[in-house]
């Protein structure tokens, strides 16, 4: 029954990270976390296909492994975010629903920069060392 349940997360959460990856606005990398997650708990080959899949697997490890969010991740979500708050404003929303949903993004947006970013690879095209390396 535990097996099941976890499979349920996993297939609930990759369906919604495929349509992230379809929809503008909606998250991907999120959910996609989460489906990691709850495959870690109950279905280790999802598991390893997600963190070893070509596009979303080294993001997925790097959150795993160090808890990092890529720079280009942060702004895209950043943004997202903002573009909702403001279309949020507009809409017919009671008052507290319009300031609850923009402080939420405010501060998921304030803990998303807070996240350390992964270190970037520095090449270096003459094979030289550079002076970090030396």
């Amino acid at each position: 029954m535990k097996t099941l349940f976890w499979r349920s997360l996993v297939v609930i959460f990759v369906i919604l990270g495929f349509i992230g990856a379809i929809l503008p606005g909606m998250p991907t990398t999120v959910f996609l976390i989460l489906a990691a997650w709850a495959a870690s708990k109950g279905w280790p080959q999802m598991d390893e296909w997600l963190l070893n899949h070509p596009k979303y697997g080294p993001t997925l490890r790097a959150w795993r492994e160090n808890g990092t969010v890529p720079r280009k991740a942060k702004w895209i979500a950043s943004i997202m975010m903002l573009i909702s708050g403001m279309i949020m404003l507009f809409t017919s929303a009671p008052f507290a629903v319009k300031v609850f949903t923009d402080v939420t993004m405010l501060l998921v947006a304030v803990w998303l920069w807070l996240r350390p970013e992964p270190p970037q690879l520095s090449i270096n095209m003459n094979c030289e060392k550079t002076e970090k390396d030396k």
